[in-house]
């Protein structure tokens, strides 16, 4: 009896500090800050993106008060899985792979992933065509599993970066041939800019939606349920309102991310 009693103070312990800031109506949300038009920092410091416009949303129909903790992309579910924070919100699309070590919320919107390279390299986002080139890819993306899955095994050298502005840099000085990225952020964060010149999207978007998941969505600790119900109700709600259409054309421009 005693021994119960132990295990069940224990795990209301724990319950206790996985719910702290919910009962405090305040969520930390794990980003990189290193991801234009998703999520980086203006010249002041503050942070901006696309996801940050759609955490404060959701935040203010939860009726939460929101802030962010920033790490490494590939150091995210870990993070969150330490208590560093309560929600990941960093463009993360739901794949199985993380669903078996983290849950979601809905998925929210959705965008497709091309090959960046020179424009007239000729080359195209397939084995063959880049057989014996250099890919670079974020660490712990969904862009370096799809390029190690059907690439690698192929000749294809694929190189992981823990910071796309790095993969931006080794791409214009001739270390890279490519890099395979969300369109968006391939847009704003590298073509629209002076070093993007000479460079474009070849190809057509890369398809595999067992790798690259059916969406983007919160990741959030599989016990915290009723955080997950609270996020989905205001994820419903910003959505009806049309704020991810609103957002999707004020970063994304034509680049449509309606989840399919």
């Amino acid at each position: 009896m005693k021994k119960t009693l132990n295990m069940l103070i224990a795990a209301g312990c724990l319950l206790a500090a996985g719910s702290t800031f919910a009962a405090e109506n305040k969520l930390r949300f794990g980003i990189e800050a290193l991801y234009p038009p998703f999520e980086s920092k203006s010249a002041s410091g503050q942070l901006e993106g696309f996801d940050i416009d759609l955490g404060h949303a959701v935040c203010a129909e939860a009726k939460l008060e929101c802030s962010w903790v920033e790490t490494s992309f590939d150091s995210l579910i870990p993070a969150l899985q330490a208590r560093k924070f309560e929600a990941i919100n960093s463009a993360m699309n739901v794949t199985d792979q993380r669903r078996a070590a983290i849950a979601f919320t809905d998925s929210i919107y959705q965008v497709p992933n091309r090959l960046i390279a020179k424009a007239d390299s000729g080359l195209l986002p397939d084995a063959k065509s880049l057989a014996g080139k250099r890919v670079g890819v974020l660490q712990g993306s969904i862009q370096e599993n799809y390029a190690n899955a059907h690439w690698a095994p192929q000749g294809v050298d694929v190189v992981s970066y823990q910071d796309q502005n790095q993969v931006y840099l080794d791409l214009t000085s001739g270390r890279l041939d490519a890099t395979l990225i969300m369109a968006p952020a391939g847009q704003s964060g590298f073509l629209a800019h002076p070093d993007g010149k000479g460079f474009a999207f070849v190809g057509e978007a890369v398809k595999d939606d067992k790798i690259l998941g059916e969406g983007i969505a919160f990741g959030l600790r599989k016990d915290d349920t009723a955080l997950l119900k609270q996020l989905n109700e205001a994820i419903a709600k910003v959505k009806q309102q049309g704020t991810i259409s609103a957002l999707s054309k004020k970063y994304f421009g034509d680049i449509d991310v309606t989840v399919k």
